[in-house]
């Protein structure tokens, strides 16, 4: 239907409306009265305002898939980066359909959920609803997340066939915000490729730098699990982990590589302990069998890699 025909249309049900005709009776009295009336500048405001929060509204749902759409596209970019496939100027919804594979696990199993749809659930969301989340006993709690998804999505990088990467979900509480990110490790599900945070609210300059691309280099190599008995770290900010159990963590000050130990040390960000502790505590709990662990061990099994 041409858009005049609609808008005479629209016209002509205005024009058979009652109030609508009452409210043009009452504005062309308002419109005849001096400039200097208070019932004419009352009645003007109020009406911009209306005009206003209406054309708010329209633009608000209006832009709604478009917002949408473009947090799908921040969130896949992430993606990428972390898994080392982001390439400038590149078709990022193309890339991420060619080379990474959505799956959701159960936690508690670490077995793949295959009657749920990747593309139609939310992590975040669903650690909200009652039925699709736990809460975790405050002694386990390290992370400071209170309540978790029974749920995560995690994601896959193959080529020819063969698993290249493994992509986790973590979040934790920092110094003044939960941080959310992803950390991406080798088949082995003990190395780290690499770590970054799409969301979070840290000190600028201090906190802030766990966006930094030359910290987030320095986890390149790193391992998750403790494989041998760790000599004590003076520098440590939390204590060495049992063999077997999460055992990386930042430290105070600059790894040196030198010393047995270093291979689970990522240096600490500068002026602030906390938000390097945050990010320890993160990624000990989603590597624990509270978190991914038993995936984890699902997927090095797949590999032939002893647990």
């Amino acid at each position: 239907m041409p858009k005049c025909e609609q808008f005479n249309k629209i016209c002509a049900k205005l024009d058979s409306c009652e109030h609508y005709q009452k409210f043009r009776v009452y504005w062309d009295k308002v419109l005849a009265m001096g400039n200097d009336s208070l019932e004419k500048t009352i009645a003007i405001a109020t009406a911009l305002c209306l005009v206003c929060a209406v054309l708010v509204s329209f633009s608000a749902v209006a832009l709604k898939p478009l917002q949408v759409h473009n947090k799908e596209l921040d969130m896949k970019k992430n993606i990428l980066d972390v898994a080392g496939l982001l390439q400038e100027g590149s078709d990022i919804d193309k890339a991420f359909a060619e080379k990474i594979e959505a799956k959701i696990v159960n936690l508690e199993t670490g077995d793949y959920v295959e009657d749920m749809n990747p593309a139609e659930y939310d992590q975040r969301k669903a650690a909200k609803d009652p039925a699709l989340s736990a809460a975790i006993p405050k002694e386990k709690d390290i992370a400071h997340i209170r309540v978790k998804a029974k749920y995560a999505k995690v994601f896959l990088v193959k080529e020819a066939g063969a698993l290249k990467s493994v992509i986790l979900p973590v979040h934790g509480y920092g110094l003044w915000s939960t941080l959310y990110g992803f950390l991406s490790l080798d088949p082995d599900g003990q190395t780290v490729q690499s770590i970054n945070f799409y969301d979070q609210a840290e000190t600028p300059g201090l906190g802030g730098e766990v966006v930094n691309p030359n910290w987030r280099a320095l986890w390149k190599g790193k391992k998750v699990y403790a494989e041998t008995e760790q000599a004590g770290s003076e520098k440590g900010l939390i204590e060495a982990a049992e063999i077997g159990e999460p055992a990386l963590s930042l430290i105070k000050g600059v790894v040196d590589n030198s010393k047995p130990g270093s291979q689970y040390q990522v240096d600490g960000l500068a002026g602030a302990s906390l938000t390097s502790t945050g990010v320890t505590n993160l990624v000990r709990y989603w590597m624990s069998k509270e978190g991914f662990a038993p995936y984890i061990a699902k997927v090095r099994a797949v590999k032939g890699v002893k647990s």
